[in-house]
């Protein structure tokens, strides 16, 4: 029934001094304040996270936010899809009867996040790492990137499509900000109202740029997201509580977690989104409004191809509308929840009748894709 998000930093820059509960406090504070006429006590926070200081965040956050001693909450770690799998537990609980209100979504300081080293034996030095691993030692476990360079091969995805898409989505955010449907869903962040990142790009400097994890290869800094610090949240109530209200907001029609090859992380999307639907006896084209999470050009293509959308030509107004995350930025643990604050954006903030759906996707390093069907209601 509310969502909010901060504006969105690239790392080492807009937030660079902000460590990742100072993202998340205000958010849950402002989502908390949004309900508060309903005069139900927030009875658990759900954050997800990737690479934050450890402990408890969600607990940190939400006392730093001002909830109160008897706020638990619960930190959830699924990489790039963890905002949304925050929502999807939260709704769990609220669907179970166990909680009427629920704080969930996600946040990453990846300007603040620690650096890590695994203990040395006595007398070696310690040996840093740049992440844990994603699956066991002797299974594929591809960055990112080079996963994505993978997949673009893999399903024919062409240079030119991804900048063009690159590119459509940065002017569809410059849109959107001007336009000013961002302001109702940004909580501001000292003093920061607006997105860093998103700029007027031109195809003709986007193929100048080199391959950036692969040699000769097609995805480039230019067509993937950058590394960004954000948070985002909603609040997750029962029905019988909306109702009660009289107020309109995003049903949670049905959640999927699955699997698919740890090689090909970026696939992950098409079975949860083919999952989801097939939970919910829902057809792909009945849906009116997609937000897929778009860590890169070449993935989001290569799980559109294959769902028959075109977010290129007559599905772009259904696709990312206000550009996704290579305009906005890509804080891993938020970005989840970023993409359902859009939807509420696009369909509840903007009056859209009831029963219209929405969906949120993303992919999952180690080889994961998370869904979630919505309905306005």
């Amino acid at each position: 029934m509310a969502a909010r998000r901060t504006p969105i930093g690239t790392a080492a820059h807009a937030f660079k001094s902000l460590t990742v509960d100072r993202l998340a406090a205000p958010v849950i504070a402002s989502v908390a304040h949004e309900v508060a006429h309903l005069g139900l006590p927030v009875e658990d926070v759900v954050l997800g996270n990737c690479t934050g200081p450890g402990g408890n965040l969600a607990r940190v956050s939400a006392l730093a936010a001002g909830m109160g001693h008897g706020v638990p909450g619960l930190t959830v770690d699924r990489q790039c899809a963890s905002g949304l799998a925050a929502i999807l537990l939260a709704g769990q609980a609220v669907r179970g009867g166990e909680m009427d209100l629920v704080v969930a979504g996600g946040a990453e300081s990846a300007s603040t996040a620690p650096l890590r080293a695994h203990r040395g034996l006595a007398g070696e030095a310690a040996l840093p790492y740049e992440r844990a691993p994603f699956v066991p030692a002797g299974q594929p476990d591809p960055d990112m990137g080079p996963a994505a360079e993978t997949l673009a091969a893999a399903r024919g995805v062409s240079r030119e499509r991804q900048d063009a898409y690159a590119c459509r989505s940065h002017a569809k955010a410059l849109a959107a900000r001007q336009a000013g449907r961002f302001d109702q869903e940004i909580v501001a962040i000292d003093g920061r109202v607006a997105d860093q990142w998103p700029r007027a790009l031109r195809m003709e400097s986007l193929s100048r740029l080199p391959a950036a994890f692969v040699p000769e290869g097609t995805v480039t800094a230019g067509n993937s997201s950058p590394v960004s610090d954000g948070a985002a949240a909603v609040a997750v109530v029962s029905e019988r509580v909306r109702a009660a209200a009289g107020l309109p907001g995003l049903r949670l029609r049905a959640g999927a977690v699955v699997g698919c090859d740890p090689g090909l992380p970026g696939w992950g999307p098409v079975p949860a989104v083919r999952r989801v639907l097939r939970r919910a006896g829902v057809e792909l084209e009945h849906v009116a409004a997609v937000e897929i999470v778009e860590a890169f050009a070449a993935q989001v293509l290569a799980v559109t191809d294959a769902l028959d959308l075109d977010p290129l030509g007559r599905d772009a107004d259904r696709v990312c509308a206000d550009g996704g995350a290579l305009a906005l930025g890509h804080p891993w643990g938020a970005t989840g929840a970023v993409v359902v604050t859009r939807l509420f954006s696009r369909l509840v903030r903007a009056g859209a009748p009831s029963g219209t759906l929405g969906l949120a996707t993303a992919a999952v390093g180690g080889g994961l894709g998370v869904a979630a069907l919505f309905e306005v209601v």
